[in-house]
């Protein structure tokens, strides 16, 4: 099951991505961010998306099921799976409803109501965590993971109508707004393209090279990866780029300062987590999964290495806050080259070792073009982001010291 919703949800993050043309990054970023008529227009735009991609889902569900009909996918596969086709089209409502969420989600981003944000986001999960318990204490089936999804999406988008305060959306379709959006979204969509390839790359390729067991198993060990991954990148996205978009806009020279007070508390963090999961990852596996899962520790532990990468991403936000979004593309690119060569030819020598490794490491790829654009805008400070180097070591001690104690 955790396979085959591994597959539905990169399905949907994929249609998602692939149509993406920065509405949040546009309001949060552009001086025009808090104008009705911009922030209307990017509401019906948003909806009219949300209805694209809930079709998409549909045809693509149905091709499914035709090709695992005549047997057109790979026996033993994930894809193959004769569930796939109905999760894929039930999941599709979520997109559909999260086409009517608020603007004033983006422009509760904008002005840094952060308290706000984060209470609905917990409402939420927390309400489809209940949904999925009492399904699955009642069925314990894929569909009590679908019906958790499908009722955190709906509760989020009637709070963000009722909850945020901000501009009531209308019927609204403002001409300039529009241009100033896909001008700017050009870049936006290839990057999410790109990104949505470097982000889940891993599962689809795996996806396509073991069964749906092996992926489960693959996806425990990512789930426990992706938790500090998702923390930092939701306050990346939340916290540091409307701080630096402003700052961008009313005190350029005070960027690279403002850049590095985040820097350092991303990478203290990350460094720290990846040091401490090095470590425990096995042990941490052992403990809250059964026998059937043991794989997944050494591959947290191998994947643990790519969170060394993930303070790196902080600098691309300046980027974008100072309107060059294609920058931040041309080092995803890099990425998405390096995952989808390396990963297979891992995987035909090594087997999956091999292609566990070439995920983990390809997330380090991008940094030589990173650095060199960062020392051309002047952004770069090597002498600081060495002295934070130390904090991976200690990131170990303490898990070891806590394995030592632990019975």
């Amino acid at each position: 099951m955790f396979g085959v919703m591994a597959i539905g949800n990169l399905i949907f993050a994929g249609l998602s991505m692939f149509s993406d043309f920065g509405l949040k990054l546009n309001i949060v970023q552009s001086t025009r961010g808090s104008d009705p008529a911009f922030l209307n227009t990017a509401w019906v735009v948003q909806i009219a998306r949300g209805v694209v991609l809930w079709v998409m889902a549909l045809c693509l569900a149905m091709f499914l099921f035709l090709a695992g009909r005549v047997g057109a996918l790979s026996s033993g596969t994930a894809y193959a799976d004769p569930r796939l086709p109905y999760v894929i089209a039930i999941m599709s409502l979520s997109v559909l409803i999260n086409g009517f969420q608020s603007t004033k989600l983006f422009e509760a981003s904008r002005n840094l109501s952060i308290r706000h944000i984060t209470g609905l986001g917990i409402v939420a999960q927390i309400t489809g965590l209940i949904c999925m318990v009492a399904w699955g204490l009642i069925d314990r089936s894929i569909w009590a993971l679908v019906a958790g999804n499908i009722c955190s999406t709906l509760v989020t988008t009637l709070l963000s109508h009722f909850l945020l305060m901000g501009n009531n959306n209308r019927w609204q379709l403002d001409r300039s707004a529009l241009h100033e959006m896909f001008h700017f979204g050009k870049w936006i969509f290839l990057s999410s393209i790109l990104g949505f390839l470097a982000g889940n790359g891993d599962r689809l390729l795996l996806g396509g090279l073991v069964n749906a067991n092996v992926l489960g198993v693959y996806i425990i060990a990512f789930s426990m990866f992706n938790i500090v991954d998702q923390v930092l990148s939701r306050i990346m996205s939340d916290v540091s780029f409307p701080a630096l978009s402003e700052v961008a806009r009313d005190r350029l020279l005070l960027l690279r300062a403002t850049h590095y007070k985040f820097y350092v508390a991303f990478a203290s963090f990350a460094y720290f987590c990846a040091g401490a999961l090095i470590i425990s990852g096995q042990w941490l596996i052992d403990k809250l999964y059964d026998h059937r899962y043991e794989d997944a520790g050494w591959i947290l532990q191998v994947l643990a290495i790519a969170l060394v990468s993930i303070p790196f991403r902080s600098v691309t936000q300046c980027f974008m806050a100072l309107g060059k979004p294609k920058l931040d593309m041309h080092g995803i690119a890099v990425h998405v080259i390096a995952l989808f060569l390396l990963a297979p030819v891992a995987f035909y020598y090594w087997g999956t070792p091999g292609s566990i490794w070439a995920i983990s490491l390809s997330n380090f790829a991008y940094l030589p073009l990173v650095a060199y654009y960062s020392i051309k805008h002047e952004l770069l400070d090597v002498q600081l982001e060495l002295k934070l180097l130390p904090v991976i070591a200690i990131g170990m001690g303490v898990a070891k010291l806590i394995l030592a104690l632990a019975p």
